[in-house]
């Protein structure tokens, strides 16, 4: 059942990189927010007389803490009707409607195998949604892989946050993985290429052979995609051919 569409409040706007953007929404008409880390709101924006050309939905980028305050993270698209308007016509004070939280690209209830969150651009939202949420709320986990592909350093969103939080959680890793440009600072354990390469090595350095019966045993995991249908489509395909049923894998497009 969907939610009614109400009033949010913008009482914050930061850039991120040159075409991204951070939204903070605040919903006057709730004490708290209530959603679900991998959720996301739609916005009915101003730009069409069509409801459905107007609507425009984006993965909650913060994590449930009790407030009535949100955060959104935003591309600017080049002829995208929608972040024009966002980008060019909203800002701190302005007033959007919205309803929400929708969607079922959640956590599970158990977390009892190895998560990971595999996402390009604006994809990274949800993860940090749910890497935070397990890790304030000391939710029961195995190791979480957040592997991040951009095309340069900085397309990279909250890349300082997501290093600093590797480094205080041992189960945490962070990957970072640029197509087009090749990392100077050896401090910095990021990758090159695209993001398959990086899961692959992981899942199969994990894999153990059963001498017995001859076959390859994969470790258990959940893979969790957001980001262009592309990388989405190959994931799949590369995910299934390392040896886990499809059912181990959830998804979410965008674009």
């Amino acid at each position: 059942m969907l939610q009614p569409w109400q009033t949010g409040k913008i009482i914050r706007i930061e850039n991120e990189t040159q075409n991204t953007r951070r939204f903070w929404i605040q919903l006057p008409a709730m004490e708290s927010f209530d959603f679900e880390p991998g959720q996301f709101v739609t916005l009915d924006l101003p730009i069409h007389e069509k409801p459905a050309k107007r609507w425009r939905s984006y993965s909650i980028a913060s994590w449930p803490d009790g407030t009535n305050i949100f955060e959104l993270v935003i591309v600017l698209l080049e002829g995208g009707a929608g972040t024009n308007y966002l980008f060019n016509h909203v800002t701190v004070g302005s007033e959007l409607t919205l309803r929400g939280p929708q969607g079922v690209f959640t956590l599970p209830d158990d977390i009892d195998r190895d998560l990971f969150f595999i996402c390009t651009g604006t994809g990274v939202a949800p993860f940090r949604s749910m890497a935070h949420h397990i890790l304030n709320h000391n939710i029961p986990h195995q190791n979480i892989y957040l592997i991040f592909g951009c095309r340069k350093f900085s397309d990279c969103l909250y890349r300082d946050e997501l290093e600093e939080l590797q480094k205080s959680v041992s189960s945490f890793y962070y990957v970072p993985t640029f197509s087009r440009e090749i990392p100077d600072d050896i401090n910095r354990l990021v990758k090159t290429g695209y993001v398959h390469a990086v899961y692959e090595e992981i899942c199969n350095n994990n894999i153990q052979i059963d001498i017995i019966e001859n076959k390859r045993i994969v470790k258990p995991a959940s893979f969790y995609l957001c980001g262009w249908k592309n990388m989405i489509d190959e994931a799949k395909q590369k995910i299934q051919a390392i040896g886990y049923d499809k059912k181990a894998i959830h998804q979410e497009l965008y674009g």
